[in-house]
């Protein structure tokens, strides 16, 4: 359990960071600049973080375990008997809770403004679809790699999102029709077998 003046200062340090991106873009932040706004030494910020990229990664790691948490609860309260469909349903409204709810973060991780952020953001969304797959693997036979299957949805998906927000559509209306979409490719009678081989589709959705 980390000193509440160590977590003190790492929420400021985020907090300040966000702040900053909001200016200028997330390279042409300097350690110096950050330090100054955050009111803490170069030395402090370096007992912490060995530069921005640490602290950016650290934000990520923040909101993958608030990602994980809420996907554990929509698990436990939504799908006790893991049918296959709403598992991935429940991992990517957990994803768009988390995206939504921390806007202020990740409305700087596109391509365009900030390619480290969204490279990183995207990293982690196809790791979490490929644990989440390598975990159906355990009592079911997938059909491609989960690499494969996480890439197929996790560019999708993000497209479909990134597209949806830039239309304006709302929040809510985002989340139906992107579950819609995934209901639609795991169900559908060809896409759908990118999941699972035949023979086991019907065991899985029991």
């Amino acid at each position: 359990m980390e000193d509440r003046r160590v977590i003190k200062t790492k929420k400021n340090l985020k907090a300040t960071l966000i702040e900053m991106m909001g200016e200028i873009s997330f390279e042409q932040i300097s350690i110096t600049e950050l330090c100054k706004r955050a009111e803490i030494s170069r030395i402090t910020f370096y007992a912490h973080y060995s530069d921005k990229y640490a602290l950016a990664d650290d934000i990520f790691s923040d909101m993958l375990q608030i990602g994980t948490d809420i996907y554990r609860t929509k698990q436990e309260k939504e799908n006790p008997g893991n049918d296959l469909v709403m598992g991935y349903c429940n991992m990517l409204n957990s994803i768009l809770e988390v995206y939504y709810d921390c806007f202020a973060f990740f409305q700087y991780t596109s391509p365009q403004k900030n390619p480290y952020l969204a490279s990183a953001f995207y990293t982690i969304v196809l790791e979490t679809i490929e644990n989440h797959t390598n975990k159906i693997r355990q009592n079911v036979e997938v059909k491609y790699s989960p690499k494969k299957i996480a890439g197929f949805l996790c560019f999708g998906m993000l497209g479909f999102i990134n597209e949806a927000h830039g239309e304006k559509t709302s929040i809510e209306e985002i989340k139906r029709e992107a579950n819609q979409l995934l209901r639609d490719i795991l169900q559908s009678g060809s896409a759908g077998k990118i999941m699972v081989n035949s023979k086991t589709k019907k065991r899985c959705q029991r």
